[in-house]
């Protein structure tokens, strides 16, 4: 669909990204925590399993939903692009992603939802009080709908910027779905954040008991 200089190019910005996010992610505080490594771990294991489960829009175009906001909030941005980047790895390898794909794949599932979440996150903690509603609602539920939605549209502008399909296609047979999925996006991570930072609060790395809390 795209050109190989264009496809070369996004792969050799994808490498460095991603290796900018190995250079700078937290591994000692990841080896020196069991708790948070597990859970990285089982994110990845867990995206790679909701990634395969996928509807057929139309012919040649697929859904399903992402979870990286939740995985953004649990691990941060370099390690919550370096998960979502190998859980697209692994689905690629399963023969369920097109390697043709895979470097804007990684810009669709990995760069941009972990780049929007993250981005939230800082937001809301400069603007918003730090209160365990405002992060479970906000930073998961509200961020994670949006971020869907977001992603949606660009992985269209890139099919519209490929040539493979036109714009007025698209708005016929994709565009109007998205705002459709900002519900069950929205509700898969907030309630997969609900439940861990009641349960495994050590695997959010977003969320301390001191500041959300203690005294609210």
């Amino acid at each position: 669909m795209f050109s190989p200089a264009l496809w070369w190019g996004t792969l050799l910005a994808m490498g460095l990204l991603l290796a900018a996010a190995i250079r700078f992610a937290p591994w000692r505080a990841l080896m020196a925590d069991p708790a948070r490594g597990n859970g990285w771990l089982a994110a990845i294991v867990g995206l790679m399993m909701l990634w395969l489960l996928r509807t057929e829009v139309s012919a040649g175009l697929e859904f399903h939903l992402l979870g990286v906001t939740a995985l953004t909030l649990m691990q941060g941005w370099a390690l919550g692009l370096l998960g979502a980047s190998l859980a697209l790895l692994g689905v690629t390898l399963a023969g369920w992603n097109d390697w043709a794909a895979f470097p804007f794949s990684l810009i669709t599932v990995a760069l941009a939802p972990v780049s929007i979440s993250y981005l939230f996150l800082l937001l809301v903690r400069q603007f918003l009080p730090r209160h365990f509603f405002v992060f479970v609602f906000i930073n998961a539920f509200v961020a994670g709908g949006l971020t869907g939605m977001l992603c949606g549209y660009l992985s269209a502008a890139l099919l519209a910027a490929s040539g493979v399909t036109s714009y007025a296609a698209l708005e016929d047979s994709l565009l109007p779905f998205f705002p459709i999925m900002f519900f069950p996006e929205a509700v898969l991570n907030g309630w997969i954040i609900t439940l861990l930072v009641v349960f495994k609060p050590e695997w959010v790395y977003s969320f301390r008991d001191e500041e959300y809390l203690r005294g609210k």
